[in-house]
């Protein structure tokens, strides 16, 4: 059998496959797929997904000329492979290679990159208006959202939009029952409705054995069979929702049949006005691991596979942040009967599942809606609750308002729980969570905080649930050292001296405190003696703890795993220069004003100097400018 993906230089070279030769590529690209996931750590059930989906749209549309985005990206990689890049796939989520997510950089099929969920109806609504006003309203724009995406506030937003301009566009409603974990929530029990009806479910399969007989290419004879189907729908079943709203509905099809996917696709791309097709695919499809568990299979660690079997390749480690956060907020549920916790569809990644069910009238998953998490929790908080909030810290940030107005603006004391707060790795700049430290501490009555170790979390979450007024908690994606860190009591505002020296000091914040104290040893034995401050707090600052390293030590070395920009950093500076200490030998390390590319943590951190060593080299740069020269 020959192996048609290594024949693909661009997705222009389906156009001439037949079905058969279109099937026998599906099961390539699922081959592909796993043969990644024994190498890394990648997306994977999501991917086995939407292969045939990818396939029928490719072969219909041109998207070197059309328009298409992909909501969410991590379900990018059948598409990577067809368009160009599978010479390069085996690097990717690699520093330096494929990004994880649509990349326009990497080819002229990827318009955005999408690395979270709900905006594609609104951006591809925006491409087809902008093509128009250009006179380029030839081009078709198509958008395939996810289920667990489909109740995102903005994509109504969008649906309302288009059906007011009767824009020709097409939303592929990609419906597989999931989100990462299981999707939540009215919406979802309308589309099992329209899934699932029997009645319907009968008409539909005749309809499509009818559609089946007919040539590929749309003839009257088909459009009247679709036209047949719609009415009947609409009068059998409450498919009426995405009418209302202007859309034209068509489905469900069954979105693992080519076939019966581009006679649909062919039929609605010449259709004027929105349509929404409603494919129905199952995630972890053709890997029957991923098919049974979906949720552990959306990113697992690198595994070989053994006839069926997943035989895990990568350790175990240090547990994370997120075990000990996971910990903390079920020891506080289990103590105070007020506290609740919420979270936007991101159970499974918070590995919050023990507490849902052991707290499952507390624990609320509102599905891809951070806004309304914050502002629900708001009102959680008014009535005496003490909401945590564990979303994200890159997602979070679509809550930015609801953080201002709800939570902030009326000093509620609600929790957030900021995870993967830093570097993120191969997931890349839509996932670092390096803006939040700006984006919170600049609002009045918010306290942010990031533990430097496993048993800080759980000091820091006591300390916020009992704190009135809003409270952050910042963590990385990352292990959670045990530096045997003096925890027994939390105040508001007050670091920590860990170890002491006047010949310059760090002031190591968060997870940055356990490079700094081996950078510190290494420096001693060169005969440089620098304080290592745990600051505990980003706002408010430590004033009294600070003014005793400025005015006794040599250099001031700030350390953040997040933007200079607003950061840490920046706020040690605004307060030195209101007290009028001297800042002429303070320096910043952080993330610069880019956006950071992906690839291992260890090694972003390290190209920012915001390693052991990069410390070292840092602090004997700023000893020898004062006349403390060393050579390390």
């Amino acid at each position: 059998m020959s192996n048609l993906l290594e024949g693909i230089q661009s997705a222009a070279d389906l156009h001439k496959m037949s079905l058969p030769e279109l099937n026998q590529l599906a099961a390539e690209i699922r081959q592909r797929l796993c043969g990644l996931l024994s190498i890394r750590t990648a997306h994977f059930a999501s991917n086995l997904g939407v292969v045939e989906l990818c396939l029928a749209m490719h072969s219909v549309f041109d998207f070197r000329n059309d328009r298409l985005i992909w909501d969410t990206g991590h379900q990018i990689y059948p598409h990577k492979l067809v368009t160009g890049r599978n010479s390069q796939f085996d690097n990717i989520r690699t520093r330096g290679g494929l990004m994880g997510y649509p990349n326009p950089a990497e080819s002229e099929y990827d318009l955005f990159m999408t690395g979270h969920a709900g905006c594609s109806v609104s951006t591809a609504l925006g491409l087809k208006s902008g093509d128009d006003l250009q006179g380029q309203g030839a081009r078709r724009s198509v958008a395939v959202i996810g289920d667990g995406a489909f109740p995102s506030g903005i994509v109504f937003e969008a649906l309302n939009n288009a059906g007011e301009l009767n824009a020709d566009m097409l939303v592929i409603l990609n419906d597989n029952k999931m989100s990462i974990c299981p999707r939540v929530g009215a919406v979802a029990s309308y589309l099992d409705r329209l899934r699932t009806n029997p009645f319907y479910t009968g008409i539909k399969t005749e309809v499509a054995k009818m559609l089946n007989r007919v040539p590929l290419f749309g003839d009257p004879a088909e459009r009247m069979l679709a036209q047949i189907k719609e009415g009947m729908k609409a009068g059998l079943h409450g498919g009426m929702l995405f009418e209302e709203l202007g859309f034209r509905y068509i489905g469900p099809i069954d979105g693992h049949d080519i076939g019966l996917m581009r006679k649909y696709l062919q039929m609605v791309k010449d259709l004027r006005g929105p349509i929404l097709l409603h494919v129905v695919t199952e995630k972890g499809r053709g890997y029957q691991p991923a098919e049974k568990d979906p949720v552990y299979f959306h990113t697992p660690p690198a595994f070989l596979d053994d006839n069926g079997t997943p035989k895990i390749v990568s350790g175990g480690g240090q547990p994370a942040y997120t075990n000990f956060a996971r910990d903390a907020i079920g020891n506080a549920m289990r103590q105070n009967k007020h506290v609740t916790v919420m979270t936007a569809a991101m159970c499974q990644g918070n590995k919050l599942e023990p507490v849902r069910e052991e707290f499952p009238d507390r624990f609320f998953d509102v599905g891809i809606c951070e806004s309304h998490a914050v502002a629900f929790a708001a009102g959680q908080a008014k009535t005496g609750l003490r909401p945590i909030v564990t979303i994200y810290s890159t997602f979070l940030q679509r809550s930015y308002d609801q953080i201002f107005q709800e939570v902030a603006l009326q000093n509620l004391p609600v929790v957030f729980m900021l995870d993967r707060a830093g570097l993120t790795g191969p997931d890349g700049p839509t996932h670092h969570g390096v803006f939040d430290i700006a984006y919170q501490r600049a609002f009045p009555n918010m306290v942010v905080m990031a533990p430097a170790d496993c048993n800080e979390v759980s000091a820091m979450l006591d300390f916020a649930i009992e704190h009135n007024g809003p409270t952050s908690i910042r963590y990385p994606k990352a292990s959670a050292p045990k530096l045997g860190l003096e925890t027994d009591k939390i105040e508001l505002g007050k670091g920590q001296i860990v170890r002491w020296g006047t010949d310059g000091a760090i002031l190591a914040l968060g997870a940055m405190l356990e490079p700094a104290l081996r950078a510190a040893e290494r420096l001693a034995k060169d005969g440089i003696e620098v304080a290592v401050i745990n600051p505990r707090f980003v706002k408010p600052l430590d004033e009294t703890l600070l003014a005793k390293v400025f005015h006794e030590c040599r250099f001031v070395l700030t350390l953040e795993e997040s933007q200079l920009m607003g950061g840490f950093g920046s706020a040690v500076l605004e307060l030195a220069n209101d007290r009028q200490w001297d800042t002429r030998h303070v320096k910043r390390l952080g993330l610069p004003d880019v956006f950071v590319g992906h690839g291992e943590r260890d090694d972003l951190l390290d190209d920012y100097h915001l390693s052991e060593d990069g410390i070292v080299r840092t602090c004997v740069t700023l000893a020898g400018a004062l006349g403390n020269a060393a050579t390390v």
